[in-house]
C-alpha cells in the first residue's frame, strides 16, 4: 500500500511538472547539452554535471572563481603532503541516513574507476595516495606529492552514499534506485533522451530550494528551444541560438542574460602515427603518415581559419576570438601569446615546405546535438581548408557516437567546447593537454593524443607549486609550449547566455552550467 500511494504521488507531480510552464513553484527549464547519465561520476559532461548539481553536492564549492565550503565547512593542509578537511554535521542522505568521512572516501575511491566512462573524473584525484576518517566528521588526505590544488581538484567531484553506492552501478543510478544524495532536490524519474524529473528536498541543508518541483528537459535543437520558451512551455532556456538572440530581446514577456563565458572551442589533430581512414590523398587513398604529426601542418591549418569571420558570421559577435585555451584576465592567460593571424598564403608555403604542396583529403568530424554553432564552424573551417588544398569535409554524428570514437582517438580532427570549469589553467592540462595515461587520470578528453614531454612537465611543476606568483608563471609557460606546437587550434571563447520568461532572473555559476538553483523569481 505505501509503495503504491509512494508511486501515485510521484506519478501526480510528474504530470503537474509536464503540464507546462512554472507555477509559482514549479520550474522547467530545457537544456541543450545532452545527458548520458544519472551516475555522478560517470563522466566529465556538462550536461552530467548540470543535472548533478540538483541530487549531490560537492566536499567544496568553486563559486565565482572562490572555494567556499560545501560539505566541508574548513580545510587546511598540515604539511606540504596532508590535508584536514572538518565535515558538517547537520547534513542527511536522503533517505534519512547521516552523511559522514566514510561516503567522501568511497567516493573518491570510486570515481577513479568507473566502468564505462568515456571522460573519467581520475584525474582530479592523481595526487591523492590515502584517506582516513579520524572520526565520522574529519578526513584527512595524503598525497604523493605537493599539491596546493588539492582543494581545488574536489570542487569537481560529487558525493555519493557509501551505503547506497557500495551495491550500486550505473545502470542503479540511471534507474533512480541509488540517486540518494544530500542536495537541493530529490528524484521523481528520468526518460533518456527527455526529461528529469525532481522534487524540493525540504530537508537540504544548504536552505529551503526556490522551486518545490522541476521538470529539466533535454531539447538539444536551438529553434526548438526558443519556440518552448516563447510559446510558454518552459520557463528558462539556456544556449540561446545566435539566430534568435535579436527576437528574444525584443520579446515583451521575455528576459536575456548574456555573460562571459570560459568555454573554448578548440579542434583537435590526431597525433595517431600511420595511416587514418580519415586522411587520403588527392585520389582518396589513406596516406602512409599522417601528415598532422608534422607542427607544419598544424600550423598551416590553423593559418587558413578566419576567425574574426567565424565569431562574427557564425557565432553573430556571441564570442570572442581565442588564442589559448583560457580567455583573458584569468587565472594561467598568457597575453605574451599573439593572436593568431589569417594568413592563407603563409599557409600553403607551410604545407609545400611538409611535401603537400598538392594537399591531401581530411575530415572533420563533429557532435550534430552538443555545442551550440558547431557543425556550422567545423563547415566554415573545412571551406578555409580547402581553399589551401587540404580538400575537407565534415561529418556530423550524435554525441552519443561522437564521444566514444573521439576517445579511441578514432577521428582525424575533433571538435571539444572545453569548459575550463575551475576557472584556470589546468583544468585542460589535467584533461585535455596531458600525454594520455588512464592510471594517473590524464588526458581524459585529449581525443587526439597529444603529447609534449615538456607540457607534461609544465603540468606535474603547477600542481607541486604551492607560491601562486610561481605557479601561474608556469601555467603560462605551458600555454606558450602548447601554442608554439599548436598541440590544439584555438577558435573561440563562448558566451553564456541564458533566457527565461519575465519575472525569473538567472545567475550564472562559475562555468556554464544550467540549473534550478540559478533561477530566482526578479527581485529576490
Amino acid at each position: 500500500m505505501k509503495r503504491l500511494l509512494s508511486l501515485s504521488i510521484s506519478a501526480a507531480v510528474a504530470a503537474m511538472l509536464c503540464a507546462g510552464a512554472a507555477s509559482a513553484q514549479s520550474l522547467s527549464i530545457a537544456f541543450a547539452d545532452p545527458l548520458s547519465s544519472l551516475d555522478p561520476q560517470l563522466n566529465n559532461h556538462a550536461g552530467d554535471r548540470s543535472v548533478d548539481l540538483h541530487f549531490w553536492d560537492l566536499l567544496i564549492e568553486n563559486k565565482d572563481n572562490k572555494l567556499q565550503p560545501g560539505l566541508a565547512l574548513s580545510w587546511k593542509a598540515l604539511d606540504d603532503k596532508t590535508w584536514e578537511f572538518k565535515l558538517r554535521r547537520d547534513v542527511k542522505w536522503q533517505d534519512g541516513k547521516p552523511f559522514g568521512a566514510q561516503d567522501v572516501i568511497f567516493s573518491y575511491q570510486r570515481a577513479r574507476n568507473v566502468p564505462g566512462s568515456v571522460a573519467s573524473y581520475a584525474g582530479y584525484l592523481r595526487t591523492i595516495e590515502s584517506m582516513n576518517a579520524k572520526d565520522p566528521y574529519t578526513l584527512v588526505i595524503k598525497t604523493n606529492i605537493p599539491n596546493p590544488d588539492l582543494p581545488l581538484n574536489l570542487a569537481s567531484i560529487h558525493i555519493v552514499s557509501k551505503h547506497v553506492g557500495e551495491k550500486s552501478s550505473t545502470e542503479d543510478y540511471n534507474s533512480g534506485r541509488a540517486v540518494v544524495g544530500t542536495g537541493p532536490y530529490k528524484f521523481i524519474s528520468y526518460t533518456p533522451g527527455d526529461r528529469v524529473m525532481m522534487a524540493r528536498n525540504d530537508g537540504y541543508w544548504g536552505g529551503k530550494p526556490a522551486w518545490q518541483q522541476v521538470s529539466y528537459r533535454y531539447i538539444n535543437n536551438g529553434p526548438a528551444r526558443t519556440a518552448a520558451l516563447l510559446s510558454g512551455d518552459v520557463d528558462v532556456i539556456d544556449k540561446v541560438s545566435v539566430s534568435d538572440l535579436a527576437k528574444l530581446k525584443q520579446s515583451p514577456s521575455i528576459s536575456v542574460f548574456p555573460y562571459a563565458g570560459l568555454r573554448v572551442m578548440l579542434l583537435q589533430p590526431s597525433f595517431k602515427p600511420g595511416p587514418n581512414p580519415y586522411i587520403t590523398d588527392n585520389a582518396g587513398k589513406p596516406l602512409d603518415q599522417n601528415p598532422l604529426l608534422d607542427v607544419r601542418v598544424r600550423r598551416a591549418l590553423s593559418l587558413a581559419i578566419n576567425r574574426q569571420a567565424v565569431v562574427g558570421r557564425i557565432l553573430q559577435n556571441t564570442a570572442s576570438v581565442a588564442n589559448q585555451w583560457m580567455p583573458k584576465n584569468t587565472f594561467g592567460y598568457n597575453p605574451e601569446v599573439k593572436d593568431i593571424p589569417f594568413d592563407p598564403e603563409q599557409a600553403r608555403k607551410l604545407l609545400a615546405e611538409a611535401g603537400f604542396k598538392d594537399g591531401f583529403k581530411l575530415t572533420i568530424h563533429a557532435p550534430n546535438d552538443r555545442y551550440p554553432q558547431g557543425p556550422e564552424t567545423a563547415q566554415a573551417v573545412a571551406q578555409f581548408w580547402t581553399r589551401i588544398g587540404v580538400k575537407t569535409q565534415v561529418e556530423v554524428v550524435p554525441w552519443s557516437v561522437y564521444s566514444g570514437r573521439a576517445n579511441k582517438n578514432e577521428y582525424a580532427v575533433s571538435m571539444l567546447a572545453w569548459g575550463n570549469g575551475t576557472g584556470e589553467a589546468s583544468y585542460a592540462l589535467v584533461n585535455v593537454l596531458a600525454t594520455v595515461d588512464a592510471k594517473k587520470g590524464l588526458g581524459a578528453s585529449n581525443w587526439g593524443h597529444y603529447s609534449n614531454p615538456a607540457v607534461d612537465k609544465a603540468l606535474d611543476e603547477s600542481t607541486a607549486e604551492f607560491d601562486v606568483p610561481k605557479r601561474e608563471a608556469i601555467l603560462r609557460r605551458s600555454v606558450k609550449l602548447v601554442s608554439d606546437d599548436v598541440g590544439v587550434l584555438p577558435l573561440y571563447h563562448y558566451q553564456n547566455i541564458w533566457a527565461a520568461r519575465k519575472g525569473l532572473k538567472v545567475a550564472p555559476m562559475t562555468s556554464d552550467r544550467t540549473a534550478a538553483m540559478m533561477v530566482t523569481r526578479d527581485g529576490k
